[in-house]
């Protein structure tokens, strides 16, 4: 984080809100499908609601791609950028979810924290207890309650706490608490629905 407020990483981290704003669900929905994901199920520019309006196909491919968009960042930002590493990954996330190319309407940040997560256990070398764990963890949960909103909140959050213990660097442990509470944020609508045992499940698990 040393001399993060210079030109170079200002210019960078704002490269990464544009990159992250690149709207996947909506792009491919519009180009391969004819149809806008924002008229249809949730609204939301994300990869559950592009597979619950355009197919499974479609929602697998936004997920992955809007998962790169972090991973990418942080790659890149890691090799000829190092300090403006994390504040680019979180960037990205902010873009994903208030993008400017989808009038600041876009998704809830679960790919995009999962693509940071796999560039940050990338780049330290924890690729299992940064990346893995989450997955395993999201998809556990899953296959238990079935629902992808509450499965996402858990998983990041418990990666969240245990990267406290798993690795020295604590600005990077509270970018995790940020975006925990962030895709917390995201969720509140479907926290209310869980809450008045509303919310959608799966059926594919």
């Amino acid at each position: 984080m040393t001399n993060l407020f210079t030109l170079e990483n200002i210019l960078v981290i704002l490269a990464a809100y544009l990159f992250g704003s690149i709207p996947w669900a909506l792009v491919i929905g519009k180009v391969f499908y004819k149809t806008d994901v924002r008229e249809h199920g949730s609204g939301n520019l994300g990869g559950s609601n592009a597979g619950r309006v355009l197919g499974k196909a479609a929602g697998i491919s936004v997920t992955i791609l809007d998962a790169l968009k972090s991973t990418f960042t942080v790659l890149i930002c890691a090799t000829w950028f190092p300090s403006a590493t994390i504040v680019a990954g979180l960037a990205v996330c902010f873009g994903h979810c208030f993008p400017i190319f989808a009038k600041f309407k876009g998704g809830k940040a679960v790919a995009t924290t999962m693509g940071y997560f796999l560039g940050i256990g990338l780049v330290t070398g924890q690729f299992i207890s940064i990346f893995l764990l989450p997955i395993i963890l999201f998809f556990g949960i899953l296959y238990l309650c079935k629902m992808v909103s509450l499965s996402s909140i858990l998983a990041i959050g418990t990666e969240a706490v245990v990267s406290f213990f798993i690795q020295p660097d604590l600005v990077l442990s509270f970018s995790f608490v940020a975006l925990f509470l962030f895709v917390t944020y995201r969720h509140k609508s479907n926290i209310k629905r869980i809450f008045n045992h509303e919310e959608k499940k799966i059926t594919w698990m």
